[in-house]
Parts: structure tokens; C-alpha cells; sequence
């Protein structure tokens, strides 16, 4: 995404434009669409009160990212003092060609919304930028406000512990297989 304008209508439709990138980053950090679109909403209402914040010359996806970042961030920690677990949806919209596809293309996503879930925000947010949004590295550290070495560090681990637990999962499948 370009620079944004900074005058009001500039902003506005340079933040409509960026919607469909930050909704997937949104719902990526919260693990299911319902949740990532109240996260969304949150960002946009936050970006849209503090347009003032917004530094010319910047670009304004990057600011939204890391806006959207620090309001799951707050989000997660005041669950945690609450003591309110993260609910993971089940993903709807599988098809398959007999029932047995289904449940098993069903518990492969699963397995893996819950390997994504259980990476640490900041490997979580590395993954949704590179591997989801197919952003580069530089763009990615850009947006997060960290050196490139970082991003690379960051999304080789959580791209490890992903396999690792994908690894354990189908072998767990593996095994209860008749």
C-alpha cells in the first residue's frame, strides 16, 4: 500500500482500501472470523480517533498493523486477568467428497488454526504478514517496528513449532486409524 494522504478523505479511503488485508491479519492474531472482525473494528476505530498519530510519509498499513497488534496484545492480557480462555471457532465451509474427507479435512484445519493459536503473539503476528499476507521480510519489520533479522527469527520458529505440532497431530490421527 502507498503512503497515505494525510487529510481526512485521503486517510479514509486509503484505510478502505487496506480492509481486506487487515481483516485477514486481524483474524489470523485472533483465530477465527468473529473475533477478527471485532479486532478489525477496534483498529479502524482507533486509527480513524487518532489520525493525528499517523506520521506523513509512513505507510499507513504498517500503523494499522501494529495498531490491530497492540489491541489483540491488550485484549490477551486482560482475558488472562480474567482468567477468560481464547475460544477457537470451528472453521465452517469444508467441502468434501464423502463424510470421511470432511472430517478429516476438518481436523487437519483445526490442527492447524490450533498450531497457529498457540504460537506467541509476536511469532503469530510474523506469520499472518509473511506466510498469509505475503508481505516481505523488510515490509513485515517495517510494520512491526523490528529489525529484518528479528522477522526472519521470529517466523523460522513459529514455521517449526507449527510442523511440530502438525507433526504430532497426524500422527496422533495416524494412530487412532483402525
Amino acid at each position: 500500500m502507498e503512503q497515505a494522504d494525510h487529510d481526512a478523505g485521503g486517510m479514509r479511503a486509503s484505510i478502505v482500501a487496506a480492509l481486506p488485508r487487515l481483516r485477514r491479519f486481524c483474524q489470523a492474531m485472533a483465530g477465527n472470523a468473529a473475533d477478527g472482525d471485532d479486532l478489525m473494528q477496534a483498529t479502524v476505530e482507533r486509527a480513524l480517533r487518532r489520525a493525528d498519530q499517523f506520521e506523513p510519509g509512513t505507510r499507513l498499513d504498517s500503523w494499522m498493523y501494529r495498531i490491530a497488534q497492540n489491541i489483540h496484545i491488550d485484549g490477551t492480557r486482560a482475558a488472562r486477568r480474567r482468567g477468560t480462555a481464547i475460544d477457537v471457532d470451528a472453521l465452517h465451509g469444508i467441502a468434501g467428497s464423502d463424510g470421511r474427507e470432511t472430517v478429516e479435512n476438518r481436523s487437519q484445519l483445526s490442527a492447524a488454526q490450533r498450531a497457529l493459536q498457540a504460537l506467541p503473539d509476536d511469532q503469530r503476528a510474523v506469520f499472518a504478514l509473511v506466510v498469509i499476507e505475503g508481505r516481505s521480510y523488510r515490509d513485515t519489520a517495517e510494520a512491526l517496528e523490528v529489525p529484518v533479522g528479528t522477522v526472519m527469527s521470529r517466523l523460522a520458529r513459529a514455521r517449526a513449532r507449527i510442523a511440530s505440532s502438525l507433526g504430532e497431530t497426524q500422527l496422533a490421527q495416524k494412530d487412532a486409524q483402525p
